[in-house]
Formats: C-alpha cells, structure tokens, sequence
C-alpha cells in the first residue's frame, strides 16, 4: 500500500495468494468529467470463462491495446452477434427511454461487484435498471453511456469508435449524476 494506492488479491483454489499493485490512471479526474472514446472489438477478443474471476485478461488487454492505436481510452468487447458486453476494465452503463440498461450477466461479462451493488442501489432509489442484450440497435439509442469498476467508479464515453463511422454519446447528460452519487454514498 505505501507503493500503490490500488491493491488486487487474488485467491486460488489452493490457498495461496498472489497481491499486486497499480497506480491509479494519471487523468482520471479528467476521463471521469470529460469522458472518454471507446472502440469496438472483435467478438474473438471476448474473455474467456466470463462467468469466473480466472486472472487471464489477456483478451482485455489486447483489446484495449488495440483501441489505443486508434486513439482511444478503452475498448467495448462484444459477442459473435456484435452485441456489446462490458469494457476491457469495466461494466458498461446507458441511459435511454428514462432507465439505466446494463448487459446481462447471462451474455457473457465478468461479475463485477460495483456492478451488482450499482444494480441494486438504482433500484432502491426507484430508478428501473434493464438488463438486456446491447444490440447494435439498441446502443443507436443511447442518450449517455459509461463504464464503472471499482478503481475509476465512473466514466463517461462520448465517443465509440465503430469497424465504419462512430456514435456520439453525451458525457454531461443529467442522467450520469446518478450514479455518481452511488460513488459518493459509499
């Protein structure tokens, strides 16, 4: 702890345990005012047995490499119907109709525990959560969109950059403050 301010245990099966450190992103205060831009994956850059916490990010982090050569902060995964999953750190989170959308834990993304926590305080607070497929279609829609982890809590995505064009997303819309004050409730 007295190197990084960011600590991840990881358990196995076995008893042992392995802890590793890193900082936090240098911008984040700026990533999580401004927003960032996000490209689109390939479904074969998916993770591997989402349903377990396995240590193996290697998809993600080929994933996100990827998008940083296209000058993008983050990457959005997707299944073999193009459908977005999660981010390559996070969960993601849209805004439309006057409910919050998240994807589905049966499509395939990683368990996050901000996310079921998120989930679940949306929904004492009366705000419906919709947990569907994000198709093609319904991504179209979205007024404001982001991801959360439990390192960044929130950040905006105004810009996902697609195989051809790119969606535009409102980094500032009034929806966002919501779950911002999930973050400052805890």
């Amino acid at each position: 702890m007295a190197h990084f301010p960011v600590l991840r245990i990881t358990i196995f099966p076995d008893g042992r345990e392995w802890i590793t450190g890193r900082l936090m992103p240098k911008d984040l205060t700026e990533r999580q005012n401004y927003g960032i831009s996000a490209s689109l994956t390939t479904s074969d850059l998916s993770r591997c047995l989402p349903s377990h916490k396995t240590g193996n990010y290697l998809s993600a982090w080929l994933a996100k490499a990827n998008a940083q050569k296209l000058d993008a902060q983050e990457a959005i995964l997707v299944d073999a119907a193009g459908n977005w999953l999660e981010t390559s750190t996070g969960n993601l989170w849209g805004w439309r109709d006057g409910s919050w959308w998240t994807p589905p834990m049966i499509a395939g993304i990683l368990p996050g525990v901000v996310r079921s926590q998120l989930v679940n305080w949306l929904r004492v607070q009366q705000q419906q959560v919709r947990e569907e497929p994000w198709t093609p279609e319904l991504v179209e829609g979205f007024e404001a969109i982001a991801y959360t982890n439990s390192v960044v809590e929130i950040v905006p995505i105004h810009t996902v950059i697609l195989p051809i064009g790119q969606l535009e997303y409102d980094p500032y819309h009034s929806s966002l403050q919501q779950l911002r004050k999930f973050f400052i409730a805890l």
